[in-house]
Parts: C-alpha cells; sequence; structure tokens
C-alpha cells in the first residue's frame, strides 16, 4: 500500500497522474486529502486517516509518499506511524513559505516543535527524498544539506517543483518500500 499525500495545490491533475504512475508498483494507492489551510487540524486529520489506512491494510510494508506540503506532511506522519516515507520536492519550512497563502503559517512551525526532538535523527533511513535540480520554490541545496545526515537525498535533472513524471524514480521506490 503507498498512501498519497498532495501538496498545497490539492487539486493539480499532477496528482491524479503521480497516483497513476504509483499503481505500476504497487495496486493499493490511497489518496489523502486535507485542507492545506489548517496546519493543526491538518495534522490531526491526516494522521487519523493515515493510522486508518494502515490498520485496513494488510502490507507489512507501507509508504507514505508525499510532494511539496505532502512532502513535510509525509515525513513527520510516517515518523509517527512508523512507516517508509517518499517525499519529492518537500516544503520543509511551510512556516515561511505559506506566509500570505493561509491564515497561520505559524502553525507549522509549532508542529516542528512538538513532533518529537531529534525526529530526523529518530527517523534516519526511513525517508528517501528526491529533489529538482532547479527549483523555482526551494533552495534545494539548502535543503539536501538539511536532510543529507538523515536520509539519501537524491537530485532529479529533468523535472520541476511539481514532480508531473515520477516513473524513472518507480523501481527505486519500489526498492525502498521493499
Amino acid at each position: 500500500m503507498i498512501i498519497y499525500l498532495h501538496g498545497f495545490d490539492a487539486t493539480s491533475p499532477g496528482n491524479q497522474e503521480k497516483v497513476m504512475q504509483l499503481k505500476f508498483i504497487d495496486d493499493d494507492i490511497r489518496f489523502i486529502n486535507y485542507s492545506t489551510v489548517h496546519p493543526k487540524q491538518d495534522m490531526s486529520d491526516i494522521l487519523k486517516q493515515v493510522h486508518g489506512h494502515i490498520q485496513s491494510s494488510d502490507d507489512k510494508s507501507p509508504l507514505l509518499c508525499g510532494v511539496g506540503l505532502g512532502g513535510f506532511w509525509s515525513e513527520r506522519i510516517g515518523f509517527l506511524c512508523g512507516i517508509k516515507q517518499v517525499i519529492f520536492n518537500p516544503n520543509l519550512h511551510p512556516e515561511k513559505s505559506m506566509i500570505g497563502k493561509i491564515e497561520w503559517p505559524e502553525e507549522y512551525l509549532d508542529i516542528q516543535t512538538k513532533c518529537a526532538s531529534d525526529f530526523r535523527l529518530k527517523n534516519s533511513k526511513n525517508c528517501l527524498c528526491i529533489l529538482p535540480r532547479n527549483s523555482e520554490l526551494f533552495d534545494t541545496i539548502a535543503h539536501h544539506d538539511e536532510l543529507s545526515d538523515y536520509y539519501q537525498v537524491l537530485f532529479d535533472e529533468q523535472q520541476g517543483d511539481k514532480f508531473k513524471d515520477i516513473s524513472h524514480h518507480l523501481q527505486r521506490i519500489k526498492a525502498f518500500k521493499g
């Protein structure tokens, strides 16, 4: 089972494309929709839905996959639920990047500080991060530097921020999932 978390643009047609591509490595793909504008409520809703999907599946190695803001949630919720994560171009600091897009971006900082101390150290080796070489949204070198002590971080030379085509990463994701 692969659980997919969309980014800030929940209605992007790219989400459906990624879900269809993920079906090549696992028939059981579950899409979780969340508001993107109420961080504390989103965390509670996503955690509850992911936990429910894990409980209803007999997959011994479920995977949480997220893009952008979905990457932020995948890393944390996957850690809390004890499952591996694959994150594409994660929004590592939505408390900064979401200013002007939502009412309470500071809630993300509150969530980050309350998730668990040293959660990345505790989550080490359970997350695979794939970054675009050329991002218009984030400093991917800084993202690499922030994450590479804990996770395998790969650069994609062709895809942009939304990762419309993840097909050339599918076999790596499948092997990582186990």
